[in-house]
């Protein structure tokens, strides 16, 4: 988890359990052929990655997070990952570079990312009182009183509202709220915050997530299934320190890649950064 980071954004707007997955069959396996690893056309993340042969992509409302998710705009094929300060990162983990802003400065790390993803859908429906998550000392920082003209006062660990500016639900205030839940939000506070879901329920909007200093997040862009039910993934993810958020590889299954499948039970999930264990799946309420 990021501690006392500071930024000037520059923001692109544009079956609850605690049980894993299920071992997949050797016969599902052989189902499912190469997926498109190499894959260069597509201007957006379903466009992009086609699910694998035998497979077909869960449907969505076009009102949904997963269907903003798997319609989230991507850079270019070949765009490499950035740093916050413009220095290329040298390591093949990404398929793709999403188009979201990163900042000037190390703040949007991690979990800052899937809070700005998640909080960008909330934010073009207007979803007002739904755009809020709590510090890690436990305070919730809500956009609903932030756009009132209320303001985050710190005291040490203790936070209150201090009220009096004016109201402003315009893009410059949601930014500056944002970069207040950034400072003082993570992965500590965002595990809390969410839901333990199955494994094999996994679905776009998901987030794989271990709280810790450091801790790890990534959020779950796609979702397809095969014939016999079984779901693959594709998942997305910034790191330390900031950098660009982009679509992972996965080197466990190169012909499979960027699909990941779900972990087995009492299994992990390996990620070019991070491995998660299988009951380490989140989702939003």
């Amino acid at each position: 988890m990021h501690t006392q980071k500071t930024i000037l954004l520059s923001l692109f707007i544009g079956c609850i359990s605690t049980g894993c997955g299920q071992a997949p069959a050797d016969s599902s396996k052989n189902a499912i052929s190469a997926a498109v690893s190499g894959a260069t056309s597509g201007d957006n993340v379903s466009t992009r990655f086609p699910c694998p042969e035998g497979c077909n992509r869960i449907k969505s409302d076009s009102s949904s997070f997963a269907y903003f998710l798997s319609h989230f705009p991507l850079k270019p094929h070949g765009t490499p990952v950035r740093y916050y300060d413009g220095s290329i990162k040298e390591q093949a983990a990404h398929a793709a570079v999403l188009d979201l802003s990163t900042g000037s400065e190390n703040l949007q790390q991690c979990a800052d990312a899937v809070m700005r993803i998640r909080a960008e859908y909330l934010y073009s429906r207007k979803e007002y009182s739904q755009l809020h998550f709590n510090f890690v000392s436990g305070f919730r920082c809500g956009f609903d009183q932030w756009m009132q003209g209320c303001r985050v006062q710190m005291n040490g660990n203790r936070s209150t509202w201090v009220c009096g500016r004016q109201p402003d639900a315009g893009r410059s205030s949601f930014n500056a709220w944002l970069k207040q839940v950034f400072m003082f939000a993570g992965t500590l506070s965002l595990e809390k915050e969410l839901q333990p879901v199955a494994a094999e329920q996994v679905w776009p909007g998901d987030v794989w997530i271990q709280g810790g200093s450091p801790g790890h997040a990534v959020m779950v862009m796609d979702v397809c299934t095969d014939s016999s039910g079984n779901r693959l993934f594709l998942l997305a993810q910034s790191y330390m320190p900031a950098q660009d958020m982009h679509v992972l590889r996965n080197y466990e299954e190169p012909d499979l890649s960027p699909w990941f499948r779900v972990p087995p039970v009492g299994g992990q999930l390996d990620t070019p950064e991070w491995t998660f264990n299988c009951d380490n799946l989140r989702r939003f309420h």
